[in-house]
């Protein structure tokens, strides 16, 4: 994994559109946006290529909705899940995991309690 470029500002503020499709083409892997909040929550914009760590939240969960590409999910001491496009899977708080995106880019869509650190507790 190279350098991630993690944006955690609120980008768009409620009532602006929101174009997810022009926010992913101007960005390469290892980037990361906070679009919106959604009262507790945080809509986040991530491409992906590679591999990331091995990291849990201790008291956040998170979903994972993949847009483009395909995503897998390494669960410790479980199984690796798969996503493609339109697909979700939320990851409880405190397991252990990784996200990668072998095949290469992968645009993903993140929901998880404001204030979470993205790389992990």
């Amino acid at each position: 994994m190279s350098d991630y470029d993690m944006q955690l500002d609120v980008k768009y503020p409620h009532g602006t559109l929101i174009d997810i499709g022009a926010e992913a083409a101007a960005h390469e892997p290892w980037f990361n946006q906070t679009l919106t909040q959604v009262d507790e929550a945080v809509v986040r914009l991530g491409i992906i290529e590679g591999d990331f760590h091995w990291h849990k939240h201790d008291d956040q969960d998170e979903f994972f909705l993949v847009l483009e590409g395909r995503l897998l999910i390494d669960i410790e001491d479980g199984e690796t899940v798969t996503l493609e496009p339109n697909q979700g899977f939320s990851v409880s708080k405190g397991v252990v995991h990784r996200t990668r995106a072998p095949e290469g880019r992968t645009v993903i869509l993140m929901v998880e309690r404001a204030g979470v650190i993205p790389t992990g507790d």
